[in-house]
This record gives structure tokens, C-alpha cells and sequence, in this order.
């Protein structure tokens, strides 16, 4: 552990990962505006995201820069994907809903899924949606209702709005009061932590 840390610093670290949430996570599906995936990050971060997974195939991942939305890259674990199906099996181990943002008839709106289970959504591409391969391996789709004449969110304030839902369900449900992450777990992370 670095020397110059603070006991005030240690103790903001220590608060944050004990309210991190293992289990609930988002993928970028070939997101390529920095803007927006920094924007994605900071919302994962504010809502205790651990970690998100980055299936980039068709867009290149983005170089964030150090501006203060670009910082939250630090605080979120980033894992990369180029093999769909293994992304989504992983995903769905232990039970795991795998959903992902869309507009077709069998849409279902944000309110109507249980986030206390562990989830992953994915986000898509502003332009092309939902990679072909994963739409295929992912039915579920979730859609955020409007009431005006635009049809669809910012992909950036889309992830906002659908994390909100679920710390709304898992603050109720008691969620960040426990830590989700074992003891190891958190050791291992806070060492890390206090060196960033």
C-alpha cells in the first residue's frame, strides 16, 4: 500500500467497494463515441458497477482521455470480448438475464424486469444497434418508455436511466447493504484500490 494515502481516502474506498455490485454489470456492443462511453462509465461508477465487458468487433474502442468523466475508467474493471457466444454463456452463468436495449415487438419496458437477479445489459451501437450475432443469442429486449415525439434515448443516458432502475430495486431490496463480493475479494480489490 502506497505511504501517502489518507485514512480518509482508505475509508471512501472501503465504503464504495462494500457497495459495489458483482453481479449486475453492462456490455458495450461496438459503442465507438468517446463521449458516450465515458459517459456509460461514470453511470456505472455512480451506481456501483464493478465491471463491464467491451465486445468491440466492428468499432475500435474508444481513447477516453483524462477528462473527469474519462476517470471513472479507473474505478470500473473493463473486460474485452471478440467471441459472442462465450461472452453470453459467461454471462449467464449462475442464472444470469442477459438483455439488451431494442424496439421490436416483443420489447419489454425497464419496469418489467427483475434487476435483483444478476444481469447483464447490453447497450448498442448508436447507429447500428444490436450486433446481429448477439441479437440472435440474446432475445430479451428492454426499451426505456417515452411519452414525446422522439423515439429513443442518448445510448449514454439509455445505461443512466436502466442502472437508476435497478439500484432503485436493489437499494430496496437491501442489496448494497452487504457487501457482494467475498472477503478475499475485497482484500484483494482494496489493495489495488489504494494504489490508484
Amino acid at each position: 500500500m502506497p505511504k501517502d494515502i489518507t485514512e480518509k481516502r482508505k475509508k471512501r474506498i472501503d465504503l464504495v467497494l462494500a457497495r459495489r455490485q458483482k453481479n449486475l454489470t453492462m456490455v458495450m456492443d461496438n459503442i465507438w463515441d468517446p463521449h458516450n462511453v465515458s459517459a456509460v462509465l461514470r453511470s456505472c461508477d455512480a451506481f456501483g458497477v464493478a465491471e463491464v465487458h467491451l465486445y468491440y468487433t466492428t468499432a475500435q474502442w474508444p481513447d477516453l482521455g483524462k477528462k473527469s468523466s474519462a476517470s471513472a475508467k479507473k474505478w470500473i474493471q473493463r473486460t474485452r470480448h471478440i467471441d459472442p457466444k462465450a461472452m453470453v454463456d459467461q454471462l449467464r452463468r449462475d442464472g444470469g438475464q442477459v438483455l439488451r436495449t431494442g424496439f421490436s415487438e416483443t420489447a419489454r419496458p425497464v419496469m418489467d424486469f427483475d434487476f435483483t437477479r444478476p444481469t447483464a445489459i447490453i447497450l448498442s451501437n448508436e447507429h447500428r444497434g444490436t450486433s446481429p450475432e448477439l441479437a440472435e443469442l440474446v432475445p430479451d429486449e428492454i426499451y426505456i418508455p417515452m411519452q414525446g415525439m422522439v423515439q429513443s434515448f442518448n445510448v449514454s443516458v439509455a445505461a443512466a436511466i436502466i442502472l437508476y432502475q435497478a439500484f432503485s430495486q436493489r437499494q430496496a431490496a437491501g442489496m448494497y447493504d452487504t457487501p457482494s463480493f467475498t472477503p478475499e475479494e475485497m482484500e484483494q480489490l482494496k489493495t489495488e484500490w489504494y494504489q490508484r
